[in-house]
């Protein structure tokens, strides 16, 4: 992970709206974020999601409607994001988070344009998984 930036501006205040699943960050610097579980989540800084290097980013589909369950602090640097699809294992450090408030736009646009390109969609992962559990009652 990246180190941090000692001039980046740490969070003062975040907060988990979680009925419009959007995560409100202010900055020391003055500036607030408001950043989306689902953009938060389809851009996780984990392995998982972000492959190990550059080009073996794993595209995230049908996470339109994901929400955090959990927000825990990782010293005084990061957060750990807890996603109600199970995804636990990013580390958002204030750097990464910063950049994301200020580049929210242009990453949103590439993502979507990713998820074209592939001919995914927001709504269901794709493509869709076999249900594990059977309903008898």
């Amino acid at each position: 992970m990246a180190g941090l930036n000692k001039n980046t501006p740490h969070p003062t205040e975040i907060k988990l709206h979680q009925k419009s699943r959007i995560l409100d960050i202010s900055f020391s610097d003055g500036r607030t974020f408001q950043i989306s579980c689902e953009f938060l989540r389809v851009h996780s800084p984990s392995a998982e999601v972000g492959g190990h290097g550059p080009g073996q980013e794993v595209l995230q589909t049908g996470k339109k409607m994901v929400n955090i369950v959990k927000i825990e602090p990782v010293g005084h640097y990061a957060i750990q994001l807890h996603f109600t699809d199970g995804h636990n294992t990013g580390l958002y450090s204030w750097d990464l988070l910063y950049q994301f408030g200020l580049n929210q736009d242009a990453l949103w646009q590439r993502y979507l344009q990713r998820m074209q390109e592939a001919g995914a969609s927001r709504d269901q992962e794709t493509p869709p998984r076999a249900m594990t559990h059977s309903c008898n009652h």
